[in-house]
């Protein structure tokens, strides 16, 4: 016990060190974990050996992260992409698995290799794209919505591979499938009629409702073992069982500490799976397929989401973030060696390539903004239709007033106003659903990201009287005044920001007002405290109107507001 103690407080110290020192750098920090396995693992120092410990951890890691996954994976949010999410992501990844065999095939594979070599290579993974799109918060944005579409479609294309291909099923796909039919059907049983009574009960006490999570997590783990599958699955299939129930949102920021801690174990027991005897070897074959991940993968998705209307920023985004083999690949892989049907070359072949593409990935979604403005020219040869107006409401006659970038929270009373003062508004709004919801209510509205200077070059400023940004990102901001001033220097732009520092050097660039959201409650509550002293009725007419108000609020779903990101 003492060893395992202090096996994991050994990947723990050195996971931090690297990526303290990654952090300093303005490095991500996936790489660092991994990098951290290799030097301690048996591959370097040789500090932790125990083998069956690191598959143990691996194998954890894996499940509690998968369950978080499915955790944060609500239906409701991916209704608006249906279609690129379901039917493109199964185009994508048939395209991917033929191409991937064709070329495992004229290789050095035989047996089955070529199959588990089409697998590993047509999947991507849903465990480091939702992580990393979590800590940018754009997994509310179209291009997030869209990716989480496309990895949904792509786990249970996954989960099918894996009951096929399972030691135990192999030659019996029709059973594994009867047992996976009836795991899902023993959690749409427990979600409709079980689940919503029992979390009702416990949401009243918060260390019960993590209990039952969690429970939950290891019951479906188990019923998924003792049906012959993964452990992973199982907890994905729970995390997934509890995603749209009233308090998915709670439990994710409950469970949230045992997510990171279980993705450093994950990252890192990545790292220490590595061998490097004889990598000469495989690195002509590593170097093809890597090349097929993150090259030929992202185009097959920029061409899909270019076909069904999306813009070719929308889809290197998209691109971008599936540039990566599958937490699921590994598990598949890891199953296959341990039965024998492929061979340790495959299988240390799988772990170098899932290292290199998971840590290039995690750069490719960081910077995937720079990068597209730098690719954005060359990148149009992939649009092969033009984009659908589906996420606007705009009129090129209309001499706007006003622009309002950003419309949840803050944006809301900024639209009531301006309505009031008879304004002529435009919204830019980088989340779909928002987009959607204006439309209805026949707000003028694009769908967009003030950093993407297309959108700024779409919009005609020359009558614009006041540009109004919500979102708190400096440098977005930065680049709104510049482009902004550059066309109509009379205008007046009020920018957000969240630290003092950031605001001055807003000012400094032209910004006419920042926008600071903590000291503008302090300045309200001031004024209303003037207001209402020493007049009590005065505070209680205020009170009911604030209630009305929350109640509006509430009805519109601002309640979850800490759970929003606005990115435009």
């Amino acid at each position: 016990m003492e060893n395992v103690f202090f096996d994991i407080g050994l990947i723990i110290i050195v996971a931090t060190l690297l990526g303290y020192f990654a952090r300093l750098m303005r490095q991500p920090l996936i790489p660092a974990y991994i990098l951290a396995g290799a030097i301690i693992g048996p591959a370097v120092l040789g500090l932790v050996t125990d083998a069956g410990l690191i598959r143990n951890l691996a194998e954890i890691g894996i499940a509690f992260l998968l369950f978080m996954v499915g955790l944060e994976l609500d239906f409701k949010r991916l209704k608006c992409i249906g279609g690129v999410g379901s039917v493109g992501g199964l185009i994508k990844t048939a395209i991917l698995f033929v191409f991937g065999y064709f070329i495992a095939s004229q290789m050095n594979f035989t047996g089955s290799e070529p199959v588990y070599i089409a697998v590993v290579l047509s999947l991507s993974s849903t465990m480091v794209v939702v992580k990393l799109l979590s800590d940018k918060q754009e997994l509310d944005t179209l291009h997030g919505r869209i990716v989480l579409g496309i990895l949904l479609m792509e786990d249970l294309i996954a989960i099918l591979f894996l009951a096929i291909l399972a030691p135990n099923s192999v030659g019996f796909p029709i059973v594994a499938l009867i047992k996976g039919i009836l795991v899902l059907g023993l959690l749409y049983l427990l979600t409709r009629s079980i689940f919503p009574s029992l979390f009702k009960f416990g949401a009243r006490y918060t260390e019960l409702l993590v209990l039952l999570a969690l429970s939950t997590c290891f019951l479906f783990s188990m019923i998924s073992h003792s049906f012959g599958f993964s452990i992973a699955i199982g907890a994905f299939i729970a995390g997934v069982s509890l995603a749209n129930l009233p308090y998915n949102y709670e439990i994710a920021s409950r469970v949230k500490s045992l997510r990171d801690f279980f993705s450093v174990l994950f990252f890192v027991t990545l790292g220490m799976k590595l061998v490097l005897t004889d990598i000469s070897s495989l690195v002509p074959t590593l170097i093809i397929f890597t090349v097929f991940v993150v090259v030929f993968k992202p185009i097959v998705i920029m061409v899909i989401t270019s076909f069904f209307g999306y813009s070719i920023r929308t889809g290197f985004q998209c691109a971008m973030s599936l540039a990566q083999i599958s937490e699921f690949s590994l598990i598949i892989i890891t199953s296959a060696m341990m039965a024998g049907q492929i061979s340790e070359r495959l299988f240390t072949l799988t772990i170098l390539l899932a290292v290199i593409t998971i840590s290039l990935s995690t750069y490719f979604i960081e910077f995937s903004r720079q990068s597209y403005e730098m690719l954005r020219k060359a990148l149009k040869v992939f649009q092969v239709r033009l984009p659908l107006r589906e996420f606007e409401f705009m009129d090129k006659d209309t001499k706007y007033n006003a622009v309002l970038i950003g419309y949840d929270r803050t944006g809301y009373s900024i639209v009531k106003k301006l309505h009031m003062m008879k304004k002529k508004l435009l919204v830019v709004d980088f989340n779909p659903e928002v987009i959607k919801k204006l439309i209805s209510q026949h707000v003028h509205c694009i769908y967009g990201d003030i950093s993407d200077i297309d959108i700024l070059d779409r919009i005609e400023f020359r009558h614009v009287e006041t540009v109004i940004s919500s979102a708190p990102v400096k440098k977005d901001n930065l680049l709104l005044i510049k482009k902004v001033k550059e066309k109509n220097p009379k205008i007046s732009i009020f920018v957000t920001a969240y630290h003092l520092d950031d605001a001055l050097e807003l000012y400094d660039m032209g910004a006419d007002y920042v926008i600071l959201p903590h000291f503008i409650g302090g300045d309200h509550l001031s004024v209303l405290l003037e207001e209402v002293t020493p007049d009590i009725s005065k505070l209680v007419r205020r009170k009911i109107k604030h209630i009305k108000e929350l109640k509006l609020r509430h009805r519109l779903g601002h309640e979850n507001a800490n759970n929003r990101h606005i990115h435009s």
